[in-house]
């Protein structure tokens, strides 16, 4: 199917990251909510999340990785990071919207999810799944006495323990409340807050749009002349 085989190799051109992914970095990337939502921000990269899905080696790394507890730590520590937040409020950016609306009136789309799940590699890689080195290795966990001494040590790892006090340092709530105030957490949403560059020389646009989130046109609008910038 050309049409289907054009798609597919705009896939790799323009989102190469979850498709050049091998299984263990996909599956890392999958339990990091810094990342994790790229995936359904778009079509063509939710059409190689799914491809990689496809692959019973990162449904394996994903399960070695359930029953790491520094999986968890990571996780704990990623979710108090304001990327955390970058991540999923890019949603609200109608662009998103837009192109699920284009991928759900585009053929080519349903033909590249098809074309994954009718491929007989994807069958046969499942049919030898359970005798892979990976099923095995997660079938003989539970006998070694080393993953269970990993669990009672987790909750007292120094990973642990910075996460636990995290939410004690004020940079932390400084850190949340810079990425909330930047126009780029919201993507096309906050291009509207960000008034258009002026070149030098350049005629001022006379309806050149404030940021409402800039502290400096904050201070513009105070009616006490020393509060202004560049008061004297």
């Amino acid at each position: 199917m050309k049409t289907t085989a054009v798609f597919l190799t705009a896939l790799a051109l323009n989102h190469a990251a979850w498709a050049a992914d091998t299984p263990e970095a996909a599956a890392d990337r999958m339990l990091d909510p810094t990342r994790n939502a790229s995936a359904f921000k778009d079509p063509k990269a939710f059409s190689e999340w799914v491809g990689n899905m496809m692959n019973p080696a990162t449904s394996l790394a994903l399960a070695q990785r359930g029953i790491d507890p520094n999986t968890y730590v990571r996780m704990m520590a990623a979710g108090l990071s304001p990327a955390t937040m970058q991540n999923y409020m890019q949603f609200s950016d109608p662009a998103v919207l837009m192109k699920w609306m284009a991928a759900g009136m585009d053929p080519n789309f349903y033909a590249s999810l098809m074309a994954q799940g009718l491929n007989p590699a994807n069958y046969l890689g499942w049919m030898t799944a359970p005798l892979s080195p990976q099923a095995l290795g997660l079938m003989a966990a539970p006998l070694n006495p080393g993953l269970y001494a990993n669990w009672m040590a987790a909750p007292i790892s120094p990973q642990a323990v910075n996460a636990m006090m995290a939410p004690m340092n004020p940079n932390l709530y400084m850190n949340w409340m810079g990425a909330g105030m930047n126009p780029a957490t919201y993507g096309t949403w906050g291009q509207m807050l960000t008034a258009p560059a002026q070149t030098v020389g350049a005629t001022p646009a006379a309806s050149a749009p404030a940021n409402p989130l800039d502290p400096a046109a904050l201070m513009k609008m105070l009616p006490i002349p020393g509060a202004q910038p560049g008061a004297q």
